[in-house]
């Protein structure tokens, strides 16, 4: 389902700078979450960089497995290669993988 706002959202925009597939847009009361668009940040970094920005802790993932959030990345950035993927296997398997 990808993440989303809740009330806790005190509507200063950091979110919605920060969603490199642009899936975060204004909402009347709070910003709203395209879960067609989001991929919780799979691809380009290692963790949903909304939930890094927000100041007051207003975001919540919607877990979904890696194949999926994989298979929406593939199909928003097909001519981009994915980054930091090893992250995403790290916690969907339990097994460590250390840098260094």
């Amino acid at each position: 389902m990808s993440v989303a706002i809740t009330v806790r959202c005190i509507t200063c925009g950091a979110c919605e700078w920060e969603c490199p597939n642009e899936a975060i847009s204004p909402g009347a009361l709070r910003p709203v979450v395209d879960e067609n668009l989001c991929t919780e940040c799979y691809g380009f970094f290692g963790e949903s960089q909304c939930m890094v920005v927000c100041p007051a802790d207003a975001i919540v993932v919607h877990d979904e497995s890696r194949e999926d959030l994989a298979d929406r990345y593939a199909r928003l950035q097909p001519a981009r290669q994915a980054q930091d993927t090893w992250i995403w296997r790290r916690f969907t398997t339990g097994v460590s993988n250390q840098v260094g």
